[in-house]
Order: C-alpha cells, then sequence, then structure tokens
C-alpha cells in the first residue's frame, strides 16, 4: 500500500506540472488585454504608464520566461504570484477563499451522500413501486434542474417568502469577527464552545449546501439503486434469504457493502466538482469563496489568480482520487494494491 501511494503521489506531481503549463498557456494565448481589463482609461492612453504596467507583471517578457519564473516562484519560494487585480499574494487569497468552499463542499457532499443512498436503498427496495417512482423522478430533477435556476427557487421560497433562512454571506457579523479563525466558521464555533454563532452558521450554510449537494445526490441516488438492483439477484444474496435472513439485514450488511464501490467513485467526482464548480451558486447566496474568486479572477484578466485557482482545484482532483481508490480496499477487503 505505501509503494502504491508513493507511486501516486509521484503521478500527483507530473500530473500538476502538466496542467501548470497548459493553464498558463491557454490563459496567456488566448486573446486579451489585461492592461484595458485594470487600467483606467487615463491611464491607458499614457504609454509610459502601459509600459511600466507591463514591467511590473513581466507581460513585457516572451512567454516561455514568464512561465519559467513562474514555476521558480513556486518551487523555490512557494510562491504563487501576486494578484494583478488586488495586489495580494494569490496563496493568501486562497488560503482566505477556499475555506469558504471547502466548509461549503463537505456539508453540501454530506447531504447529498446521506440523502442519495438512502433514496438509493428505498428506490431498490420497493423497486417499481410508488416510493420508487417519486425517488427516481427526484433525482432525475437533481441531475437536470440548472444549479442557478434552483439556487434562485430555493431562496426565493425559503428566504422571501418564508423567511426561515437568511439569504446570504456565511454568518451574521453580530456575532462573529473572523480574525483569528480558521476560515471553517462551524469549526470554529464547535471549538469555541459558542452554540449561538454555530447555529447562525448553519443557518446561512444550509441552503447553499442543499442546492449544491442536490445534483450530486441524483447521482449517487441513481447509482445506488443500480448497483444494488444488480448485487440482490446475486447468489449469495439468495443464499442469505434462505438462511431466513431478515430483508433489512440481506440489504444493510451483505448487498449495499458492495454495492457503494461504484458510489464511492461518483461522490468523490461529485465533491470535486463542487469545488470547481460554483460560480453561480456562490453568487446568489453571496459566499465568499473560490468561486467568486475564481470569476472574478477570470473577468480582469488575472494571470497568476488564474493559475492558482486551477492548480488548487487539479490538486483537489488528484487527493480526492487517491482517497477514493484507498478507501475501494477498506470497502471491498478483495482490492489489494501493489
Amino acid at each position: 500500500m505505501l509503494r502504491y501511494i508513493a507511486r501516486r503521489l509521484g503521478l500527483m506531481i507530473v500530473l500538476l506540472f502538466g496542467v501548470s503549463i497548459m493553464v498558463f498557456l491557454i490563459s496567456h494565448l488566448v486573446p486579451s488585454n489585461p492592461e484595458a481589463a485594470n487600467l483606467s482609461q487615463t491611464a491607458l492612453n499614457d504609454p509610459v504608464i502601459v509600459e511600466a504596467y507591463r514591467a511590473k507583471w513581466g507581460l513585457d517578457k516572451p512567454l516561455w520566461e514568464q512561465y519559467g519564473i513562474y514555476m521558480k516562484n513556486i518551487l523555490v519560494n512557494h510562491d504563487l504570484g501576486t494578484s494583478i487585480r488586488t495586489g495580494r499574494p494569490v496563496l493568501d487569497e486562497l488560503k482566505q477563499y477556499f475555506p469558504a468552499t471547502l466548509e461549503l463542499s463537505v456539508f453540501a457532499m454530506l447531504i447529498a451522500m446521506v440523502l442519495g443512498i438512502s433514496f438509493g436503498v428505498i428506490s431498490a427496495v420497493f423497486q417499481n413501486k410508488p416510493i420508487d417512482q417519486i425517488l427516481r423522478t427526484l433525482s432525475v430533477s437533481g441531475v437536470s434542474l440548472p444549479s442557478f435556476w434552483f439556487a434562485l427557487l430555493v431562496m426565493n421560497l425559503f428566504c422571501n417568502v418564508l423567511g426561515v433562512f437568511p439569504s446570504g454571506n456565511r454568518f451574521d457579523p453580530r456575532l462573529y469577527n473572523p480574525a483569528g479563525g480558521t476560515g471553517l466558521y462551524v469549526l470554529d464555533a464547535i471549538s469555541w464552545g459558542n452554540w449561538p454563532l454555530l447555529g447562525n452558521v448553519l443557518s446561512h450554510l444550509f441552503l447553499p449546501a442543499l442546492v449544491l449537494g442536490f445534483f450530486t445526490m441524483g447521482l449517487i441516488t441513481r447509482q445506488t439503486r443500480s448497483n444494488l438492483l444488480e448485487v440482490m439477484s446475486s447468489d449469495y444474496i439468495r443464499t442469505a434469504r434462505s438462511k431466513g435472513m431478515s430483508e433489512g439485514r440481506v440489504v444493510w450488511k451483505h448487498a449495499l457493502g458492495n454495492a457503494l464501490v461504484p458510489v464511492i467513485t461518483v461522490s468523490g467526482m461529485g465533491f470535486c466538482n463542487l469545488l470547481g464548480g460554483m460560480v453561480f451558486v456562490e453568487k446568489i447566496f453571496s459566499w465568499p469563496g473560490i468561486g467568486q474568486y475564481a470569476y472574478l479572477a477570470a473577468t480582469n484578466l488575472d494571470f497568476p489568480a488564474i493559475c492558482g485557482v486551477s492548480l488548487l482545484i487539479a490538486l483537489t482532483y488528484v487527493v480526492v482520487n487517491l482517497i477514493i481508490d484507498i478507501l475501494y480496499g477498506v470497502i471491498d477487503p478483495r482490492i489489494r494494491y501493489q
């Protein structure tokens, strides 16, 4: 197992190097004008200011030289560069924005997995019954509905009409000063024993997590149902039933474990998609996460920030893939790694 993990970590470095090349080339070769995106019209009319701006951010150098400087800063100084838009180190900004997205993604996945696996099991056990039809319709809706439309619908219903949840941000500023915390406000509230703050943070977290988890929940429900139906027709399941074992024990103890391996794959990829594809949901709920940061970086042609976000998301993908592969061996003892 250790040899396998070491080999995967080596491949991870190669993959991230390839991602850095692709992102750097694409972001710089796309027709763009970062000067026009970040300088005022008065400054653009002054060639001296434009040249000084290009020299400051290295835009006057050949592309290969820009990439060499970028990689040298990463490998030697552990520096992802400085944001053109804000003038702050990109690494510091990622540390600021990423915890919000990570916390939202984790809670969205908890909702998706709990509901998805439960719905999938119920749907498989009551195959072709009314409850099965309802849950299958719900799962198809989760996969089909655009996330931004569903977010607007949920916000209007629960925030504007019913008024039971707050409409934006991560917390009530009157309850909490984020300075000195970890950025993961749920953990901060629990570690400090601040239960009013915990309730307030969870109330802000619930709706965006529900919207994001709804899509992945649909995938998990469908995957769990189809896998469980296949496993339930196996010989060893019929043997367990013939021995007089209760249906609940057959499903939860014998069948579900073997049906979960593909579900773990879907869940892992769903988690990565949440981290990389929540721009609209974060924008609608005013959630200060990596999605909003990526949007601002792209619209302002902030090349260091674009590359930093892309590397972070790529790193998330490879790490989650590694964790999924390790979980295969935990769930299914027949799987061994060399």
